[in-house]
């Protein structure tokens, strides 16, 4: 058997489909080590799960749109929490000493060091934003980026004739899109779209199933870093379903205090118990994070998608495209356009169809039992090449986080 050593950052969004993966892995008798910041990971792995503490750095929250959005998310995430979480990741390595690193997209930090250790690695893509590199029509943005990423090279003390991108593993690449959301290929042959990667979730809330009757059910789930933005669309989105008591019962995910006050046919609960859920809902109004986008279709749910930044245009756009929801505008819509958005989800049967043919796709992509193969497959391979000499700043780095 195995050791798997998996890197990811402090979004509940990117644990969840590593923890599918990490589960699978542990079915199949491996060893599984965690490295992230144990304040997030503990409540959503459990106590039993081994974690290598990186720590915790406050970092500057993201209100962007468009392209500035993914600006924010490398200058403010990205580029300061590879900086910050390297060293941390170099001691887990070593100490836990793994056969594979298996690296989240959005922590440049283990790739890094995989090169410095000479460790065969693997990245997991939770987002379609880099996918298929949907922002290659705007070559300004894609050479800001590498220029970021480059900058992390050079920092981590890596050669610069060695560069590879940190975003993608030449060893194995598991896309937690597939199908329709993957978007255009051919994807290099090391790519395994295995489709959402769902596993347990430790700590799940409680949920009065009794409230649920034999009405249409929709659910509505903005994520989990957007509240700040999503106070008027949520109103609007009440406002939407207030007249539809006779026909639906609405769960929605926010505080609720931060709503207006709720008909008795519209629930609104802090968190809810995702995977149970979805299978008992008709349709769902979110903001079009790949995490609720796939899972809800992977259970044949379609939806109606507000998407707000980063990878959510591009979700919106793939499931308009598959025939399995329809997209409105976050910031215009307003409750008429909202209500007939669900409505029109509900009674054309059309998005539904569409919704059930995503599913048997992404069922036929393996999910978490398909990633843990590729991933066991590449730890029996052959030993990686010795890693590339290291420069005097490297050097240095290490011993100071000695």
């Amino acid at each position: 058997m195995s050791r798997f050593l998996l890197v990811v950052p402090p979004l509940a969004g990117h644990v969840n489909p590593a923890q599918g993966i990490a589960d699978a892995l542990l079915a199949a008798g491996h060893e599984v080590a965690w490295c992230g910041s144990e304040a997030v990971l503990r409540p959503l792995l459990g106590a039993g799960a081994v974690v290598f503490p990186t720590g915790s750095r406050l970092l500057r929250p993201q209100s962007d749109h468009g392209l500035a959005a993914v600006k924010s998310v490398w200058e403010r995430f990205i580029v300061p929490f590879a900086t910050f979480t390297l060293p941390a990741v170099e001691r887990a390595a070593r100490e836990f000493r793994p056969d594979v690193l298996v690296v989240d997209q959005h922590c440049p930090a283990g790739a890094l060091v995989a090169h410095r250790l000479g460790l065969t690695w693997a990245t997991v893509v939770a987002s379609t934003m880099d996918l298929g590199h949907p922002l290659s029509a705007m070559p300004q943005v894609t050479a800001w980026i590498e220029e970021r990423l480059r900058g992390l090279w050079a920092k981590a003390g890596l050669p610069a004739h060695a560069y590879t991108d940190p975003r993608f593993s030449p060893h194995l690449v598991l896309s937690c899109a597939a199908g329709p959301l993957a978007g255009p290929g051919p994807f290099p042959d090391h790519f395994a779209l295995v489709g959402p990667t769902v596993g347990t979730r430790p700590d799940q809330p409680d949920f009065p199933w009794e409230w649920l009757d034999g009405r249409a059910g929709v659910l509505v789930s903005m994520g989990t870093l957007a509240d700040d933005i999503t106070a008027r669309f949520l109103r609007e989105a009440v406002a939407a379903l207030a007249p539809l008591g006779e026909r639906v019962r609405a769960v929605v995910v926010a505080p609720p205090e931060a709503l207006p006050p709720l008909p008795a046919h519209v629930l609104a609960r802090r968190r809810v118990p995702m995977l149970d859920l979805l299978p008992r809902m008709s349709a769902v109004l979110t903001h079009g994070g790949l995490n609720t986008v796939s899972e809800a279709l992977a259970v044949g749910v379609p939806l109606v998608v507000a998407p707000i930044r980063h990878d959510q245009p591009i979700n919106a756009a793939r499931v308009v495209g598959a025939g399995a929801g329809v997209r409105v505008n976050f910031a215009r819509s307003t409750a008429p356009v909202l209500r007939a958005a669900l409505t029109g989800v509900l009674d054309d049967p059309a998005p539904r169809a569409g919704a059930a043919a995503v599913r048997d796709t992404l069922a036929a992509a393996g999910g978490a039992p398909a990633a843990a193969r590729h991933l066991a497959a590449l730890a029996g391979a052959a030993a990686p090449e010795p890693p590339p000499e290291p420069t005097e700043q490297a050097a240095a780095c290490r011993s100071r986080s000695a």
